[in-house]
């Protein structure tokens, strides 16, 4: 059993390690996206806005992934006891992505207002 939750432990590690990676890569990419284009708003706002569709992304992602998760987990044990449960399971999962394509949603809004 230890060995599992070392496991788990190494690959939460590596999942935030690769996570953090990835955020200054985005925060890099979205400087170099701002100051390569035309300037409609006042250079410190756009990367702020930048920032904000990142951030927008991100979180909405993680929380719709943690949502998933444990509503998944739940579909699975009760459709296990009752089959027909399965329609309804699919339901909330569906209320649970749609966290993800509103932070997308806010973010190419925040985008086109650059």
């Amino acid at each position: 059993m230890k060995d599992k939750k070392g496991l788990f432990r190494m690959s939460r590690a590596a999942v935030i390690a690769a996570g953090f990676i990835l955020l200054v890569k985005a925060m890099a990419m979205a400087e170099g996206a701002v100051e390569a284009a035309a300037p409609a708003v006042a250079d410190g706002h756009r990367v702020m806005i930048a920032y904000a569709a990142m951030g927008a992304v991100g979180l909405s992602c993680m929380t719709s992934g943690y949502a998933l998760a444990k509503i998944g987990s739940a579909a699975l044990g009760a459709m296990s006891e009752k089959p027909e449960l399965g329609g309804r399971a699919l339901i909330f999962l569906g209320m649970a992505e749609g966290i993800a394509i509103y932070g997308l949603i806010i973010a190419i809004m925040l985008i086109n207002k650059m």
